[in-house]
């Protein structure tokens, strides 16, 4: 028995080994390309060592909570040292953090299996404590079942707490319904570190991944690595089509994923095994790996279903009766309708276009001949043959894409000119240019931004404001003004590296990097100081200036003063803006002020989870009211859609949609307001 214990112990620490060597290859060809590509290389030195222990070790364990202040401090003799490891080729650190991690794990789980075990006391003293920063690393062996119990209990009070708003209606039946909550606390808790320790390819695989790209987020948030299948991912998501099963999938009240849409002609819906509101319980491949969606987490199911490498995948199904079944689906090319760019007609005392760009896609397979530019003059043409007088472009929570999309799509509204500045590692300029004469559209525009608006569709936002070819309404953008670009590792083409290659600044030679681009309306919007925007990133590019010789004719903007004025005074009048910005306020309070330690008893838990329902039911509130505009079809859409009863519910969704978007109705307003000014 103790050979066969060696026999293992050595193999194990022969494969480690044998992936150590392998990891510190990557590195060293990452690092290489680095240092040559990116905009802005770093040195690889005590910063960078500082950097990425702190970011992984936050990664491995952010509740302080899994390792031993022992642990840690062995651990923590590498801080200094990663540096020199990497420069020397040396990755067999990477055992230590895995071999440490996996104790560390299994001691979890043996915790957790014994606390399953007990009858758990809500009647202590104890409370628990809640921080916005890091608590320190200072636990001991003998800390973790005390430490683990309180996080259980906690947890199972909250669960209970959430069955119901009225504490009356759960108290007779709490020791039901603490049963009930208890066994699914404990089969998720235990469910996803099975998952982290039996996974496909092996915990030293992920760790191997996770520190890979945090060596290079280093460089600045957008550099990343990428395995082959992450990069066949992330392609299709910026793709107007590409391999799908043919479904839409979502979140539900409990937080499991359901089917929310089944796509005509698609994978999904000729099985006829699939019905909306399906319950997804578990997603593999042909190829062994397979995720319970109870507890795996969003990122590896979502790689697992959408990446092109993966042609065939078997979904394990739960319908409304309970039945369970299996139901394997083969992926087919087809149009991908979550990118596409739709319009509408929006009317409040005169027809106004409405255009939705979701983000700036592009056929990056060839499978299909345009991208989002082509998609948007086609809707264009539509809306002019309804005659109307204005353009709504809404960018809101567009997070970008295809640069070259965002070019074409300038280049509709200006007639001829620079675009934009692209800046090299060289310190090149290189001047983007409209070269395309005439323009699809000549009427009023406006743009709406958020500070969900990144990248490309800052950068459309940005040269349209320049050109004062659109006003910009809303709230300032994320802050992201540099370009990426996924390049390979070597010929094998299975790594790559999603590289920030290019810093790009507006023609007048400012950058909107960090910044972000400030609307020329500015409308209060929900949440807006809690989105995690660029400047909250540690290793975001700095905001700088560039003198350029780029030239060019900016439309007048002697109507800008009364327009904003108008606006500003409808804004201040507006209950609903208001009432955002009251309710921001709170959310504000709920997310920055610290909150004091908490009894672990049913009643102050209850109190707890509920003290922002009456916040949630204004905000509830907020985005369910319905403007005054009239949102309706284009006549073209319109024809189409009426003999079409799948695409007459998706229609009438997002109408419903539009009604309650109080920023389409103000754009509305202000393109009233500049046509009357004209007259």
């Amino acid at each position: 028995m103790k050979k066969l214990s060696l026999v293992l112990f050595l193999t194990t620490f022969s494969l480690l080994g044998q992936n150590s060597a392998k990891t510190c290859e990557l590195l060293s060809k990452i690092n290489v390309l680095i240092q040559r590509e990116h905009y802005q290389p770093k040195s690889v030195d005590d910063s960078l060592s500082v950097y990425v222990f702190d970011t992984f070790i936050d990664g491995l364990d952010a509740g302080r909570n899994l390792f031993t202040k022992t642990e840690y401090q062995n651990l923590r003799k590498h801080r200094l040292l990663l540096d020199n490891y990497i420069l020397d080729e040396n990755c067999s650190f990477i055992d230590e953090f895995v071999s440490t991690y996996k104790l560390a794990l299994e001691r979890k789980k043996k915790t957790l299996e014994k606390i399953q075990t007990e009858v758990l006391d809500y009647n202590s003293k104890d409370t628990v404590k809640f921080s916005k920063k890091s608590f320190p690393f200072d636990l001991g062996i003998k800390d973790f079942e005390r430490v683990w119990r309180k996080r259980v209990r906690y947890d199972i009070l909250e669960d209970v707490s959430k069955m119901s708003a009225n504490l009356d209606s759960l108290t007779p039946h709490f020791s039901k319904l603490e049963k009930i909550s208890k066994a699914k606390t404990f089969e998720t808790y235990l469910c996803k570190l099975n998952g982290i320790l039996n996974a496909p390819k092996g915990i030293d695989y992920d760790l191997k991944n996770d520190f890979l790209n945090i060596f290079c987020a280093y460089f600045d948030p957008h550099t990343n690595y990428f395995s082959l299948e992450a990069k066949s991912s992330f392609m299709s998501s910026l793709s107007t089509s590409g391999l799908s099963l043919g479904i839409n999938v979502s979140l539900n009240e409990k937080e499991e994923i359901v089917v929310s849409e089944i796509v005509p002609g698609g994978p999904a819906e000729k099985s006829k095994k699939l019905e909306k509101d399906d319950v997804i319980l578990k997603v593999s491949n042909t190829k062994g790996e397979e995720y319970s969606v109870s507890c795996a987490s969003l990122d590896k199911i979502g790689e697992l279903i959408f990446s092109d490498t993966n042609k065939e995948i078997e979904l394990t199904i739960q319908k409304k009766n309970g039945t369970i079944l299996p139901v394997l689906l083969k992926k087919q090319v087809m149009k991908a309708t979550n990118n596409a760019v739709f319009s509408f007609i929006a009317e409040k005392d005169s027809k106004i276009g409405y255009i939705n760009i979701p983000n700036f896609y592009s056929d990056f397979d060839g499978f299909s001949p345009q991208g989002c530019a082509d998609d948007v003059a086609k809707e264009i043409t539509k809306l002019k043959k309804d005659k109307i007088e204005g353009l709504v472009i809404d960018l809101q929570n567009n997070g970008g894409g295809s640069m070259e999309e965002a070019v074409k799509l300038v280049g509709m509204f200006v007639d001829f000119g620079p675009v934009s500045v692209l800046v090299n590692n060289k310190k090149k300029h290189t001047i983007l240019k409209d070269f395309n004469r005439g323009s699809v559209y000549f009427g009023p525009i406006v743009i709406l931004i958020n500070g969900n608006s990144a990248s490309a569709s800052e950068f459309f936002a940005a040269a349209m404001q320049d050109y004062n070819r659109a006003i910009i309404v809303g709230s300032k953008t994320l802050g992201k003004a540099t370009m990426q670009s996924i390049l390979p590792l070597d010929g094998k083409q299975q790594d790559f590296v999603k590289l920030t290659l290019e810093k790009f600044y507006r023609v007048t030679g400012d950058s909107h990097q960090v910044k972000g681009v400030l609307p020329d309306i500015a409308l209060p919007v929900l949440y807006d100081s809690i989105v995690q925007r660029e400047n909250s990133f540690k290793t975001a590019l700095e905001y700088d200036r560039i003198t350029t010789k780029a030239k060019f004719n900016a439309f007048s903007k002697e109507y800008y003063p009364t327009l904003i004025e108008k606006s500003n005074l409808r804004s201040r009048n507006n209950a609903r803006f208001n009432e955002i910005l009251s309710v921001n306020v709170k959310i504000n309070a709920l997310y920055n002020d610290p909150k004091k330690p908490l009894p672990l008893t049913f009643k102050k838990v209850f109190a707890d989870v509920h003290e922002i329902d009456l916040l949630w039911k204004q905000v509830k509130k907020i985005t369910k009211t319905e403007t005054n505009c009239t949102i309706t079809n284009n006549s073209y859409d319109a024809e189409k859609v009426a003999f079409d009863p799948f695409q007459q519910e998706i229609n009438a969704f997002k109408i419903k949609e539009l009604k309650t978007n109080p920023y389409i109705e103000e754009a509305v307003a202000i393109l009233n307001d500049f046509n009357n000014l004209k007259k």
